[in-house]
Parts: structure tokens; sequence; C-alpha cells
């Protein structure tokens, strides 16, 4: 399995609007996607600004079927202004 981990830092006059894109895109990510086993979206309870999200995928071919979904181009185009950072690590799981 392929495993993507992204840490969204939002601009805090976005973060209300943030919240309800990442979540849809969460679901279609996985009704839509035949190779997305996963994808929790996590907000810090400490600090609302920031979501990490946990995403699990068959392989690494079905993550960039990811990104290349309508869904995920829309939700990528219209939070990008909205982010004071992204970060994007890739992982392989072990288990």
């Amino acid at each position: 399995m392929f495993v993507v981990t992204v840490t969204f830092v939002v601009k805090a006059e976005h973060i209300d609007e943030f919240a309800p894109a990442m979540i849809e895109n969460a679901r279609a990510s996985e009704e839509l996607e035949p190779g997305c086993r996963q994808f929790d979206v996590c907000r810090d309870p400490r600090d609302p600004a920031v979501t990490f999200l946990y995403e699990v995928y068959d392989d690494a071919a079905a993550f960039e079927t990811h990104k290349g979904m309508a869904h995920f181009k829309s939700f990528d185009a219209n939070v990008t202004p909205w982010l004071v950072s992204k970060e994007v690590k890739t992982w392989a799981l072990e288990r």
C-alpha cells in the first residue's frame, strides 16, 4: 500500500471554508477512486488552521490517478490561495 500524508496550514480568514471543501474532496476520493482505500481528515484541536491528511492508496499509480481527478483538480485550484503552507510526504505501508 502507498500512503500519503499532507499537512496544511490555512490562512485564518479561510479556516471556515477550508474544512467543508477538504471533507468533500475526501468523500469524493473514497467514493470515485477504486484505488483510494482510506482518506482521513484530521484537524489539530489546539490550532484550527492546521489540517492533517492520512491517505492510503493501492499503489503510487492510484495516487497519480487521484491527482488527475476532476474533483481533486477543482479542490486544489480553489484552496491553494487559502494556504500558508502545504507539505506532502509519501510512505510505504509496512504491514
